[in-house]
């Protein structure tokens, strides 16, 4: 009889035990990744913690991520991969036309940015955008709330519809209670390296769990001392992931994230004379109306144009690559039945 006692902590619950189900079978357990490296990765069990196989590359489980639930067989190989209830992907950092999951199954991204220099907007809403699309709650964090001058709250409130957006402080404890209490079910930090994503998980774990280091005074940048997604219970119930930062934040696929991020200029959009305005020179433009009136800021719509340009061209270079793989497939199977041709014309 396997005991799921202990993957509760780790986020086990009545859905994931349902999507358990058609994977029961003698001599295969549950577990849940929770460190992820090359071919092999670190799961909790419902022995304990253990070390598993991963499926290769060409594989049909392959690409799993920190977050994932698996079925693993008696000689702790991957042999399922569970539905995913959210996924939180970027485009490629390699520059290819396929996505990089950054976590998985998570209910509450913390999107981390240091209050004590540039707060850069135009990156939380990227990082908004991709967490909407992946189907979970964002917040706003402004770390290292005890050093900075001023805190922009009301700009970034102002870009961030439909999310919490809190300061906090790491050293201190201000507004940590608050941040817990929007905490939900698995949570995961992101942000660029120096936002302190770190300091504030081990905050939240009471413990001195990841590694941290000093940005560099200069620039207010930091090195990545997180090097690893890596997945811990919280004291209070649920769990977290700490991830390294991200240099780049490309949008994948990410249309309703778009729209939801820039809710409030869709809103306009729907006012807008013509149901195709470029929101650029045509005549009724709502969009156009509220920045020049000053409801909207350009900054705000040239992000927005932006991201919608970069996601279509994102989207056309994958129906170009799922194109040409589908030309090779039928390449393939031309050539195949060309030889089976010749080698009936032989005997």
């Amino acid at each position: 009889m396997v005991d799921y006692d202990l993957l509760i902590p780790y986020g086990w619950t009545e859905a994931v035990a349902e999507d358990y189900l058609p994977h029961i079978d003698p001599g295969f357990v549950p577990a849940r990744i929770v460190r992820m490296d090359r071919g092999e990765c670190d799961v909790v069990t419902p022995s304990g913690p253990a070390r598993a196989i991963c499926p290769r590359s060409d594989s049909e489980t392959s690409g799993l991520c920190t977050g994932d639930w698996v079925s693993l067989d008696a000689r702790s190989h991957v042999r399922a991969l569970l539905p995913r209830r959210s996924v939180i992907a970027r485009s490629s950092a390699s520059g290819r036309s396929e996505s990089q999951v950054l976590a998985a199954n998570v209910d509450t991204v913390l999107i981390c940015t240091a209050a004590d220099g540039d707060v850069d907007l135009g990156r939380i809403e990227r990082m908004l955008a991709l967490t909407w699309e992946g189907g979970a709650q964002p917040v706003v964090v402004l770390t290292k709330a005890d050093v900075a001058e001023d805190l922009p709250l009301h700009e970034v409130r102002a870009v961030a519809p439909g999310s919490t957006v809190l300061a906090v402080s790491a050293e201190t404890g201000a507004g940590l209670d608050v941040l817990t209490a929007a905490l939900d079910g698995t949570v995961v930090l992101l942000g660029p390296s120096g936002a302190g994503k770190s300091t504030l998980a081990n905050a939240l774990l009471g413990a001195e769990v990841f590694a941290t280091d000093r940005v560099r005074a200069a620039d207010k940048k930091g090195r990545h001392t997180t090097v690893h997604r890596e997945l811990r219970p919280l004291p209070g119930g649920g769990t977290l992931i700490d991830t390294p930062g991200l240099r780049g934040v490309g949008v994948w696929d990410a249309a309703e994230g778009i729209g939801r991020t820039f809710s409030d200029i869709e809103e306009f959009a729907r006012q807008c004379r013509f149901g195709d305005c470029a929101h650029d020179s045509e005549p009724g433009c709502a969009v156009r109306e509220a920045v020049d009136s000053g409801i909207l800021t350009r900054r705000r719509l040239d992000s927005y144009r932006k991201l919608a340009r970069e996601n279509a061209w994102v989207q056309a270079r994958t129906d170009k690559r799922l194109q040409a793989e589908r030309d090779q497939v039928w390449r393939g199977i031309a050539k195949q039945q060309r030889r089976m041709y010749r080698e009936r014309g032989t005997r």
